[in-house]
């Protein structure tokens, strides 16, 4: 069963749109594809995996700038974002 945010918004869903603010500025994604190791294939075979969901939502969560600004973007709480994380990593 997949759990959802406060405004009702599954883990994965929410995920995926964070993933898709941070690959729309080309310094953040290639930062994430580096501190990552994921390539632009690997990330676009794998991206609906909870694993490589997470992994995007931590990269978020370890430049705070880029969370907040990501989640005023989306029109989502910080600590959204952080929940959903836990989520898929426990997926």
């Amino acid at each position: 069963m997949k759990r959802t945010d406060s405004n009702g918004e599954p883990a994965d869903a929410l995920a995926l749109r964070a993933l898709v603010w941070t690959l729309a500025e080309p310094d953040r994604a290639l930062r994430l594809i580096s501190l990552t190791g994921l390539d632009p294939a690997d990330l676009r075979a794998r991206i609906t995996e909870p694993t490589v969901l997470a992994a995007c939502l931590l990269f978020l969560e370890q430049h705070e700038p880029d969370l907040v600004a990501c989640a005023v973007a989306i029109d989502a709480k910080p600590e959204a974002l952080v929940r959903a994380r836990h989520e898929l990593e426990a997926a």
